[in-house]
């Protein structure tokens, strides 16, 4: 009979999310995650004012606050029907890129690097030197990747007034006027930024070489081109990752959804549902691994399923149809069911309705599809990547990596393109009745708001985060969500120790956080209580 693990919380972010896993003869063979908080915001927000969700959802995350409130300020866009000037739409874009260029050191470095200095891989040759950098508080490079990592979001304060919980984005555009001042300032920002982590620390080459990368035979002949790039931060990781076998569990569901962000501005004035795809920058897409087949994202085959979830009933229904009714978690096991997070599902052709990844490793992916315009993102190199090794901890890993250089060029260039002359704003009508949807790719991944607006208040407003693409329940039809996949198959080295399984879930970065209790099933007795990756 299988072991049982318990695994309790098992993120470092926030809210708290609890693991049980079977085990036979020390290898996952079945994973059940659970969500163990009640967030609510799609109740306190029935009846508002339609403007209530640019302030509201981005208190759901402190971390990916502008996120959440530029996906809900493009739903109001094509609930109203506004115009969204050229500068208004650089200015979003520029916001949103600066945030997840945080994200991308301060996940490294303060969140996964950590469990990389486990005395479970003190064995391998490059211990000593992962210690030596990624330790946290006082390892060589933790310190100023994560220090560093807040100066992106210096150049989103100079346009959004503040960060966090900024609210500059409104329907219509945005409620800031740079001056030349504050644009020179923020491409000093991002400059510094650039050559004193990215390039200095993490590449040990230019952004423009790195970005000359677009396969996994490019990736190792740069990673043994120079003695800088050997020994950057990338460099290291790569050669201990490797050896680690990070290359060979954390496969997940092997299926992605990108819903997309960034505008061609002067294809999306007019926000739309319908014309949201052909304007996007990083492009909105699915990929079903299995068939090898990408297929064009409509948000009409989302689905929420909540057969495992605690709210009433067991419907699977698109979220503008979405109902967000709890009962008593003590009623739901009685049911069957285990996690306040709901399953989201998609309707893919000629696949049914299935489970997909969110977040970096799904957006790139996405990026290797043909691109049909010159606006579009065309990137093959983590999709041949992935080919090659396989979806995995490494390559989830290394397909958010990979955003720091682009999206740094990126940013640099519609800080070019602002025109200071022009407006960043058109006073829309407010409509009482209309659906909107909106979208972006938070740090995490799809990240999206449906709003229903009848007589001038909120009838329904639905979310869903790339952490409930990720960490949602089995569904109606027993198939488990992609993160429960991810960890089935790992080996766990350590039972009083499972690394590993932090490993896998940080690898998704998902916005829950750890104590483990493991119990023998057979006997009950539990085996021990830890915490995963404690910091202190």
């Amino acid at each position: 009979m299988p072991d049982t693990m318990r695994i309790s919380p098992l993120g470092r972010v926030e809210g708290d999310l609890d693991l049980r896993v079977t085990l036979r003869d020390g290898v996952v063979t079945d994973a059940w995650t659970e969500a163990s908080m009640f967030r609510g915001f799609e109740i306190i927000l029935r009846g508002k004012d339609p403007q209530a969700g640019l302030i509201v959802t981005p208190r759901i995350c402190g971390i990916c606050g502008g996120s959440h409130l530029y996906k809900a300020c493009y739903a109001l866009d094509t609930a109203w029907r506004t115009h969204v000037p050229r500068n208004a739409t650089l200015i979003r874009n520029i916001a949103q890129a600066c945030e997840t260029l945080l994200s991308i050191p301060r996940w490294f470095y303060a969140l996964f690097a950590i469990d990389l200095t486990n005395k479970n891989y003190a064995h391998l040759p490059e211990y000593d030197e992962v210690v030596r950098r990624f330790a946290p508080f006082v390892g060589t490079s933790y310190e100023p990747g994560v220090t560093l990592s807040g100066k992106p979001v210096e150049i989103y304060a100079l346009f959004g007034g503040q960060w966090p919980h900024s609210s500059f984005m409104i329907p219509g555009g945005v409620m800031c006027a740079p001056t030349l001042s504050d644009v020179t300032r923020a491409i000093a920002i991002l400059e510094h930024w650039k050559r004193e982590w990215l390039e200095k620390q993490w590449l040990g080459c230019s952004v423009e070489r790195w970005m000359q990368i677009k396969s996994w035979n490019d990736l190792l002949v740069w990673a043994d081109e120079n003695d800088s790039q050997r020994n950057s931060d990338c460099g290291l990781f790569l050669r201990f990752a490797l050896r680690a076998g990070l290359d060979k569990f954390g496969q997940g569901c092997g299926s992605f959804i990108s819903t997309g962000t960034y505008f061609k501005p002067e294809l999306y004035e007019n926000p739309t549902v319908d014309g949201r795809n052909a304007a996007l920058i990083s492009r909105s897409g699915i990929y079903d691994g299995s068939k090898k087949a990408f297929h064009d994202f409509d948000h009409l085959n989302v689905r929420e399923d909540i057969t495992n979830s605690f709210y009433r009933g067991q419907s699977l229904l698109h979220p503008w149809q979405g109902e967000t009714d709890p009962i008593d978690p003590l009623d739901g096991h009685k049911q069957g069911k285990y996690s306040w997070a709901k399953s989201p599902r998609y309707n893919v052709p000629n696949a049914g309705t299935m489970p997909l990844e969110a977040g970096p490793l799904s957006r790139q992916i996405i990026a290797g599809r043909a691109a049909d315009a010159a606006h579009q993102d065309y990137d093959p190199f983590i999709l041949d990547a992935v080919n090659t090794i396989g979806p995995n901890v490494l390559t989830r890993v290394l397909a958010r990596m990979h955003e720091a250089p682009k999206y740094t060029l990126w940013v640099r260039q519609w800080l070019d393109q602002l025109d200071l002359h022009d407006k960043f704003y058109t006073k829309p009508i407010e409509h009482a009745e209309g659906r909107g949807f909106g979208a972006t790719e938070a740090a995490r991944g799809s990240l999206s708001d449906w709003i229903v607006i009848s007589n001038g208040r909120i009838e329904n407003y639905q979310v869903i985060t790339p952490t409930a693409w990720n960490i949602g329940p089995r569904d109606g039809t027993g198939i488990n969500g992609p993160m429960e996949q991810a960890f089935i198959g790992a080996e766990i080295k350590d039972p009083t120790d499972p690394v590993e399984m932090g490993i896998v879930a940080r690898s998704f970065d998902s916005c829950l956080v750890c104590t483990v209790h493991a119990y023998d099933e057979k006997t009950g007795k539990e085996l021990s209580s830890f915490r995963i990756g404690e910091m202190g």
